[in-house]
Order: C-alpha cells, then structure tokens, then sequence
C-alpha cells in the first residue's frame, strides 16, 4: 500500500477542518469541524501503523484513544452548545463572550480564588441582622 495516498486524503481533511474552524460562526459546525480534523489525525495514525507493520500496533491503539477524547468532546461540547442556545435563541461563537463573568466593580478587583465576603449577602441586597426569637432590639 502506498503511504502518499491516505497522508493526501488525511491532509485534505485536516485542511477542511480547519478552514471550517477559522471561518465559520456556528458552534455545532466548528465541533464539527474540529471532528474532521481529529479523523485526519486517525487516518495518519492508523496509515503508519500499516505501513511500519508495528507488531504492537500502536497507532491503532492512539486511534481508539483519541476517538473516545472526540467523543468526549463532542459530548460536553454539544451540551455546552445546548445550554448556550437555550438561554440566547442562538449558538452563533461571536456572542460567547458575553458569557464571561463582568470584571470586580471594586477598586482594585477581588485576588483570584477569593469568594463573597462572609459580611456580603449573596444575591446582592442589604443585609438584615438576624434576631433570635423571645429577644428585643
């Protein structure tokens, strides 16, 4: 089997995905596009795997590895993609980054890692002292 014919086929298909990655705007495209190139990646694997007659067959073994990081991938980045359009009507990737969370309004921000002080309330409002019952204020 010649080598230059799947090496070919696998550097078309990387170079699908990535034009798929770098141009497109819709979410469940570009996971798909990032799958094209991963296939690409498979077809390399297991082509050399071939063609060096490895006895322990170690590309197909990174093969299976790296179908079930793809599927895992796909997985949580397709949920990902569903939570996003269920609160915006839309999986376009320019709008992702109104997702972040806004920068601290304190002078100075919060250091990384720090929490909601414990004299701040959670959802923002005043705090209202506790008064344990049978007791006057």
């Amino acid at each position: 089997m010649h080598l230059a014919y799947p090496a070919v086929l696998a550097a078309l298909l990387f170079c699908t995905g990535l034009y798929g990655v770098l141009a497109r705007r819709n979410a469940i495209l570009v996971l798909m596009s990032v799958e094209l190139m991963l296939n690409a990646v498979n077809l390399n694997l297991v082509a050399f795997d071939v063609w060096l007659r490895d006895t322990l067959h170690a590309g197909q073994a990174l093969t299976l590895f790296v179908i079930t990081v793809a599927a895992a991938e796909i997985g949580i980045g397709l949920a990902i993609v569903l939570l996003v359009f269920r609160r915006r009507g839309d999986s376009g990737i320019d709008r992702l980054r109104d997702t972040a969370e806004p920068p601290d309004p304190r002078p100075g921000g919060a250091p990384d890692g720090a929490g909601t002080p414990a004299d701040e309330p959670r959802h923002g409002g005043p705090r209202t002292p506790v008064r344990k019952a049978g007791t006057t204020a």
